[in-house]
């Protein structure tokens, strides 16, 4: 085992995703920037886990509406000192290599193949900003050590339903990976399990000369997409050391919840967020030693006022962020972001609020996602009428509404 691997490790996340199937909470923002679980985003996940794994040698590759996310790094991340050659770094698409932005997961790392080899890194750990989960890097680069690979796969098992939305891998008894298919339409079950398959979580571990060598071949092939999952590990598997790591296999220094979760979609999204007010949620917050951290702005704590009829704010199974404000209003089983207002009378139930929403008097909100900045007027209903509200909003196949934030109201 190799002593002290983080410090001969470079990090790298990509986070310029543009989150299509996210619209409109994308519209002005990338996916990894997203707010979640009412003050965090998205990306504070996976930074989260370097820092509690001792990483400290960080490039956040950006793209796609990047303004919200660079805000975010620069207020919330900027916790490193460079001069003991420690940071957190965007890097935005910078064209080294050409004239094209980043054509793919590989081509993103490619174009700042000059920054991986400046570092004198033995080991790069690749990772994704937009997944919600806590894992304790240090296992899968032990890992990767310990089998003298040239790349390791993160993985777990899933449904073989919902395998078709991921990298499908098979292994031998020694965790070697025998085969990749990105996507498959029919994926195989595992010989103990039928109904499950092992998918890739997008964590991957590479020997820096694996890696720079499978880039350099990958950027000579005009047929490439230019993707990990679709080009490099296919490529890689059968000629060189490629192997896997099951997630939660390794007790690592966070316990165990087993919680991964893809929030591509507004459904998705929306699931992931409310099953944090469950009694006892799949994904515990509240490990003091494993915290996730975020930018929180300074805010006085929240609190409940009575309304014009003398009738207190009533919260009921929610989670409330500071600077909120419920006026004589009701809350049930609800997300409130920083600095929401909820007046006399009006009820939200089932909702995520983003921050600075304002809920107006006797307006009604149930299953909703309201972004930031947005004022609901007096008496307004959504969530109740879906086919009215489709003609104004934007509703899940799982029937959620969310308001946009750019939403403007006839009756404001």
């Amino acid at each position: 085992m190799i002593k002290n691997i983080q410090d001969k490790t470079f990090t790298i996340v990509l986070a310029g995703g543009r989150g299509a199937r996210l619209q409109p909470l994308t519209e002005e923002r990338t996916k990894p920037a997203v707010p979640f679980a009412g003050k965090y985003r998205i990306i504070d996940f996976t930074l989260s886990n370097c820092l509690h794994s001792g990483l400290r040698r960080i490039l956040v590759l950006t793209q796609y509406k990047s303004q919200s996310l660079q805000e975010h790094l620069r207020d919330g991340w900027s916790i490193l000192n460079p001069e003991l050659n420690e940071y957190i770094t965007p890097v935005p698409p910078q064209m080294r290599t050409g004239e094209n932005w980043y054509a793919g997961t590989a081509d993103a790392i490619y174009q700042n193949l000059n920054l991986l080899e400046e570092s004198g890194a033995q080991f790069v750990l690749i990772l994704s900003g937009d997944h919600i989960y806590r894992m304790d890097y240090a296992s899968i680069l032990e890992h990767h050590t310990k089998h003298n690979a040239a790349a390791t796969v993160a993985c777990m098992e899933v449904g073989l339903e919902e395998a078709r939305g991921f990298g499908v891998l098979s292994v031998d008894q020694d965790k070697k990976i025998l085969s990749f298919i990105e996507k498959p339409d029919n994926p195989q079950g595992l010989p103990d399990n039928p109904d499950c398959t092992l998918a890739s979580m997008g964590i991957y571990v590479f020997s820096m000369e694996a890696l720079r060598r499978e880039l350099n071949i990958d950027y000579e092939d005009d047929n490439s997409s230019h993707d990990f999952g679709k080009d490099i590990l296919p490529r890689m598997i059968g000629q060189q050391e490629v192997f896997a790591f099951r997630f939660g296999s390794h007790e690592g220094r966070v316990s165990q919840d087993r919680y991964w979760k893809d929030v591509g979609t507004l459904d998705a999204y929306y699931d992931a967020n409310m099953t944090l007010l469950d009694p006892v949620p799949p994904l515990n917050l509240y490990q003091r030693d494993w915290a996730i951290r975020s930018y929180l702005p300074q805010s006085p704590p929240a609190r409940t006022v009575p309304g014009p009829d003398g009738h207190d704010g009533i919260i009921y199974n929610s989670s409330i962020a500071g600077g909120t404000v419920i006026n004589g209003g009701t809350v049930r089983h609800s997300i409130l972001s920083a600095w929401v207002k909820v007046e006399h009378a009006a009820l939200v139930e089932d909702c995520i609020l983003f921050n600075n929403v304002t809920v107006g008097s006797g307006a009604k909100l149930k299953r909703c996602i309201v972004d930031k900045h947005v004022r609901i007027p007096e008496g307004e209903t959504i969530g109740y009428d879906l086919e009215r509200d489709r003609h104004r909003f934007t509703v899940t196949d799982d029937g959620v509404v969310v308001v946009g934030r750019r939403v403007t109201f006839d009756n404001a």
